[in-house]
């Protein structure tokens, strides 16, 4: 566990926090100042256009603007950032974005349609690992600069390959690969043709309302306000320490050493729910616990198997009793906070049911199957929950714990029977769940695509053309109902049962208003921060 002197050492060496070697006035952290306390090194780089894990991406949200912005109140609405307007062509393939004028960058300079056009065929280009997002509408490294170019200094026009829905194409413009760079500023850092991407990894040129100032990995990141963004409240800089374990968190927030935890765990934050010295922030996120079956198993082939297992498990006590504060019951393959997502959880846990089902699929006496899970908590006890459910309808499950990255490998080679899992959105659209969940193109060992469907060899035509119509609906409205058809289809015929969806919770002082947390990382937000 850090203790506070060694805290207070390696802050007191970092120049941007010289402030806290201030000893026995540690706790009265200044009011210009917030310090947050999280684990931070699950993160590789802050190139916006490179950057795909959750921290990287709450960082550099904080740090860039993007043409728009998804609205978290109303999933279903896109809010204007960068762009204050834009149109659709009649064919749906040509979309033009007049850009906000007087927005400047953190330099101090103009941004201008140019700078966003630059940040998308750089983006392209780059072809990193976030850039799928972008490059589905037919772009790359040979047409960018045909497909993606400024008419003039407040319009960006982007043609798409295929007739687009405009819907999906602001969702998917609304992720961190999005992001707006300021083309001068990362054009003056490039070594070579690297567009700048080694110098931006630890610098920023955005036209958010913080600034890079410090990352250092796995110790500290300091943010600095912005001097020519939107940020209005007292805050001059965000401090972020990297703090893994749960305990010394809650300790340091307790004490007043930093003003916000980050990862307290379900038992912590049980303790603190009725705590008036701590107020908890908190928002469901995009990612699912789900229960995977491999339909290549003779035994788990049968759909009435896959409804008799849904049927079977007891998804109210495992959320009260295992994961409350931390999850909630959800049984669709999108994310509630996401555009489109169905808040309806029809299966509950009937017996009687689930075994009239195993007997109709021609397992009366039920079967022995393994399930593989992660070792680390709380699978194993959501597994040993599981397998208690399956037993009284006759299903003996043998458990195989390992850690996450065997689990996957050993599903990303199609050789699990049952495996307990999870899978995290990649942006703020259904489709980037449905294709995953739906679209099985190829199904042979070999195939060149390999989405979550693959790897328990699912394969449906109807699922994958319900799929394929609502990402392509023109109509913002119609593609929302198709999406919620889509759904409710999919839990009565697909071998995956949804269980869970996940949530993360800011455990703040008092002192401390407006954090924000999104459904996705990159919404997570200080931008209305302030300290009392």
């Amino acid at each position: 566990m850090l203790s506070r002197r060694h805290f207070l050492v390696g802050a007191a060496a970092f120049p941007a926090v010289s402030y806290l070697s201030l000893g026995t006035a540690f706790a009265a952290n200044p009011k210009s100042v917030l310090v947050a306390a999280q684990q931070l090194d699950n993160m590789t780089s802050l190139d916006p256009h490179e950057s795909f894990e959750a921290i990287g991406s709450e960082i550099c949200g904080n740090m860039y603007h993007k043409l728009v912005h998804p609205n978290l109140d109303d999933p279903n609405k896109v809010d204007p950032k960068i762009a204050e307007s834009w149109t659709a062509s009649e064919d749906g393939k040509t979309f033009t974005f007049k850009i906000k004028s007087g927005i400047k960058f953190s330099s101090g300079g103009d941004l201008t349609a140019e700078d966003c056009a630059w940040s998308l065929q750089r983006c392209v280009s780059m072809n990193k690992g976030p850039a799928f997002i972008i490059t589905q509408f037919g772009w790359n490294a040979e047409n960018a600069a045909e497909m993606i170019k400024a008419t003039d200094a407040q319009t960006l026009v982007l043609t798409t390959a295929a007739p687009t829905s405009i819907a999906f194409l602001l969702y998917c413009l609304s992720a961190n690969v999005g992001s707006i760079v300021e083309k001068a500023v990362v054009m003056a850092n490039a070594q070579g043709e690297d567009w700048g991407n080694a110098w931006l990894q630890k610098n920023s040129a955005g036209s958010g309302e913080f600034v890079l100032q410090v990352w250092r990995p796995s110790d500290t990141v300091s943010l600095q306000v912005n001097p020519n963004g939107d940020y209005k409240g007292d805050l001059k800089r965000v401090i972020l320490r990297h703090i893994v374990d749960p305990s010394a968190q809650l300790l340091m927030l307790q004490k007043g050493d930093v003003d916000i935890a980050r990862n307290l765990t379900s038992e912590q934050l049980k303790t603190l729910k009725d705590d008036p010295s701590v107020v908890l922030v908190r928002k469901s996120t995009a990612s699912l616990n789900l229960i995977s079956l491999n339909v290549s198993n003779e035994k788990l082939k049968n759909p009435k198997v896959w409804e008799a297992v849904k049927w079977a498990l007891d998804y109210d006590g495992i959320q009260r009793n295992i994961l409350p504060m931390t999850h909630e019951v959800h049984q669709s393959i999108i994310p509630d906070g996401l555009p489109g997502a169905l808040k309806d959880n029809p299966f509950q846990k009937d017996v009687a049911k689930a075994k009239a089902l195993l007997a109709e699929a021609g397992f009366p006496d039920g079967f022995e199957i393994k399930m593989d899970h992660y070792s680390a908590q709380p699978h194993p006890a959501i597994a040993q929950t599981v397998q208690a459910n399956l037993a009284e309808i006759g299903i003996k499950v043998t458990l195989l714990a390992a850690e996450n990255r065997q689990v996957l490998t050993k599903m990303r080679a199609r050789e699990h029977e049952m495996a307990l899992s999870a899978w995290g959105t990649d942006y703020f659209d259904p489709n980037s769940n449905a294709d995953v969940f739906c679209i099985n193109t190829d199904n042979s060992d070999g195939a060149a695509t390999k989405p979550f469907a693959w790897r328990s060899h699912f394969q449906d035509d109807k699922i994958a053309e319900m799929a394929i119509s609502a990402r392509d609906e023109a109509d913002p409205a119609k593609r929302v109902e198709k999406y919620l058809e889509l759904q409710k289809f999919y839990m009565e015929n697909s071998p995956f049962a949804i269980m869970m969806q996940g949530s993360v919770t800011a455990a703040c002082r008092p002192d401390v208003t407006g954090v924000l947390l999104g459904t996705l990382p990159d919404s997570n937000s200080y931008a209305g921060t302030t300290k009392a």
